[in-house]
C-alpha cells in the first residue's frame, strides 16, 4: 500500500538580518520564531489522526530544522534528499533590492518564463516530482512529508494544477511553515488542500529565491 497523503512543508522563518536572497548558501539556520513556526506545522500534520511515515528533507540547514519536529513528534529519522532543495540562483547572497537597482543585472530578467536568473522551473518540477513519488512508494500507510523550499513547493503546484510556471515570485501562495497536501490517483498528483498553521504576524521572508 502506499500513502494516504503526502505534505510538501515549507520551512520556518530564517535569521536573516542582512535580508539578503540566501538560496543555497550554508550557515542560515531558523530564528527562534522559526522553530516555534515549524513545530506549529508539525503539530497541524499530528493533527489528521495518521502517522507519518516517510520523512524527507531537503539537505539545507534551515529545511532540516524545520524537520526536526516532525521527526520528533512522530519518532522517524528524516532522509535527506537534493532533489527536493532550494533552485540555484545568480541573485544568491545579495540583497535583492540593491541588484536590482544595478542595470549590469537586468540581463538575468531577460526571459522569465524559464527562469534566466536561475534553475529552469520545468527541471525544478521533474526533480520534485521524483522526489514526491519515491516518498509515496515509499510509505507504507500514513503520510509521507517533504520539507523545502518556496520556489519548489509554488511551481510544484502549479504545474499540478494545469497553470504557466511563470509567475511572479511576490504573488506565490507559500508562506513560511506553510503546508500543502496532495493525494495520487492513478499517476496523477491531486492537490486537496493548503494551510498556514503557523503565526506569520512580524516575521520577515525576503530570503526566498
Amino acid at each position: 500500500m502506499p500513502a494516504d497523503r503526502l505534505h510538501l512543508v515549507r520551512h520556518g522563518e530564517v535569521h536573516n538580518p542582512d535580508a539578503v536572497l540566501y538560496g543555497r548558501l550554508p550557515g542560515y539556520r531558523l530564528s527562534d520564531a522559526g522553530q516555534s513556526m515549524a513545530r506549529q506545522a508539525a503539530e497541524y500534520v499530528l493533527a489528521f489522526d495518521r502517522p507519518v511515515r516517510h520523512l524527507v528533507s531537503s539537505p539545507l540547514q534551515r529545511a532540516q530544522e524545520s524537520a526536526a519536529p516532525f521527526a520528533d513528534i512522530f519518532g522517524i529519522e528524516p532522509l535527506i534528499d537534493e532533489r527536493v532543495i532550494e533552485p540555484t540562483n545568480v541573485f544568491e547572497g545579495r540583497v535583492m533590492r540593491r541588484a536590482l537597482a544595478n542595470p549590469l543585472n537586468w540581463r538575468h530578467l531577460a526571459r522569465p518564463a524559464i527562469p534566466s536568473w536561475g534553475e529552469p522551473y520545468a527541471q525544478v518540477v521533474a526533480r520534485m516530482d521524483a522526489a514526491m513519488t519515491d516518498a509515496w512508494e515509499q510509505t507504507h500507510a500514513g503520510d509521507a512529508v517533504i520539507v523545502s523550499h518556496q520556489l519548489p513547493i509554488w511551481v510544484t503546484h502549479l504545474a499540478i494544477a494545469g497553470q504557466p510556471t511563470k509567475h511572479n515570485p511576490t504573488q506565490r501562495r507559500c508562506a513560511l511553515s506553510s503546508v500543502t497536501s496532495f493525494e495520487r490517483h492513478g499517476d496523477q498528483w491531486v492537490e486537496i488542500g493548503y494551510a498556514e498553521p503557523a503565526s506569520t504576524e512580524g516575521t520577515v521572508d525576503v530570503g526566498a529565491v
